[in-house]
Parts: C-alpha cells; sequence; structure tokens
C-alpha cells in the first residue's frame, strides 16, 4: 500500500514501542518520516529540552521539505503516591508528556497549514478520562493532552488539518513490558479487564495512527479514540 506516498510525516519516541510502530507502518505505506528520540533514530534529542521543537521542526522542513503529520508518541510514565511524588518527577512527567506535545505542534503549525491534508495524532491514554491511585503526573499529563487535542482540533480546523488523540489501554512496548514482568498481578488485571481477554500491541495503536493519517479520517477531529479492547465500558 502507498496511500501515504508523497506525505512527510514527523513523529517522536520513534525508536521503541508505540513510536516505532507508527514510524515504521508510515514508512511501509510510502511517507517519507524523520523520527526523533533520545535514543538513535533519524534525530536524536530530548523532546523536552526547550529547544527541542525547533529543532525537530527545522530538521523536518530540511529532510523532507515540509510537515504533513506529526506525531509526537514520546512519553514516560512514573508512579507514586501524590503525598511522595517529587517536584522533579511531576515537571517531568508533564514536561514531556504535555509540554513537548504543545512546543511541537505550535512551532509545526505554520507548516501543517500549508500541507493540503494536515494531520496532528497525540497520544493520550485511558487515562485522560480517568484517574488512578499514583499515577498524579502521568493522568494529569494524559487529561492535559486530551484537552489540547480538542483545541488544537477547534483552531486547526479552519486550516484543514484535523487532530486527534489515541486513548490507548494496557499495550505491551519496551515501557511497559517491565512493569508488567515485576508485576504479574498488573498484567493479569489489565487481561481480565479487557473484554478481549489480553494486552494490546504496539502495531495495534499505530493501525489506529494511519486511520486517523489517512483520506478515510478526513471528517475525523477533535477526539479521543479509546483503543483498550473493551476495558473501559467497566469503568
Amino acid at each position: 500500500m502507498t496511500r501515504f506516498e508523497g506525505r512527510r510525516a514527523v513523529v517522536t519516541g520513534a525508536a521503541s514501542g508505540m513510536g516505532a510502530a507508527i514510524a515504521r507502518r508510515l514508512k511501509a505505506e510510502g511517507a517519507d518520516v524523520l523520527g526523533v528520540d533520545q535514543a538513535p533514530a533519524d534525530l536524536t534529542l530530548d523532546v523536552a529540552a526547550p529547544d527541542a521543537a525547533a529543532h525537530i521542526v527545522a530538521a523536518a522542513v530540511k529532510a523532507l521539505g515540509g510537515i504533513d503529520i506529526l506525531i509526537p508518541a514520546a512519553g514516560i510514565v512514573s508512579t507514586a503516591p501524590t503525598a511522595d511524588m517529587t517536584d522533579d518527577v511531576w515537571d517531568r512527567t508533564m514536561n514531556v508528556n504535555l509540554g513537548a506535545i504543545f512546543r511541537l505542534s505550535r512551532a509545526a503549525i505554520p507548516y501543517l497549514k500549508e500541507s493540503a491534508a494536515g494531520r496532528i495524532v497525540t497520544i493520550g491514554s485511558i487515562m485522560s478520562s480517568f484517574g488512578d491511585a499514583e499515577f498524579a503526573a502521568y493522568a494529569a499529563s494524559k487529561h492535559g493532552v486530551l484537552g489540547l487535542t480538542k483545541v488544537l482540533a477547534s483552531e486547526l480546523g479552519p486550516a484543514g488539518i484535523t487532530v486527534n488523540c489515541i486513548q490507548p489501554g494496557a499495550i505491551e512496548t519496551g515501557m511497559t513490558s517491565p512493569i508488567f514482568d515485576a508485576a504479574p498481578e498488573a498484567r493479569r488485571f489489565w487481561e481480565q479487564r479487557a473484554a478481549l481477554g489480553r494486552i494490546g500491541t504496539a502495531d495495534e495503536i499505530a493501525s489506529v495512527a494511519l486511520f486517523l493519517c489517512s483520506e478515510e479520517a478526513s471528517f475525523v477531529s477533535g477526539h479521543g479514540i479509546v483503543v483498550d479492547g473493551g476495558a473501559m465500558q467497566h469503568s
């Protein structure tokens, strides 16, 4: 398939997990992709650095000639009771998970407006809609991602740009596997909670991301798309 032939995409968190799956699938379907990550990728840097957004957009314009698709997939998770959470953990989580998306979207907007089919797909979480104990920073950041997504959709819609948020449930990635391995009861909990009876895969998130970037989703904007195997229907 080449449904993204000629499209230029920027994907952060592209060295592993959902970001890697999305970048790989976009490339396989014809897109020119600039991958960004702290680990080796097309562009290696910390997305939370103050000047990261400017560097990423400049690199994309130089390498690709512009931006049609922006998928800021980089994210981190940390857990602690709120009473014990440090300012450093809070600030780092908010900066990576939310601040970096805000700054990168802001920097990319002028180039997305030049695109014939601009797309932004953010990565939230099922915790974009609820909060679980010991996830204060993570849940707050993901609530913010969903709110920012809706604002961007309202602002950029007149330019023909769609903006949506994927809200994954429990997904097997390089970040979550150690958590599940260390706490098998957590794996069993999410397997049993999901109507489909299993943990999701990064490729399943990528499939939704590619749909939202495609012409088939040209009238879908401003939404949080829950991809959780039916887990949240029991909330």
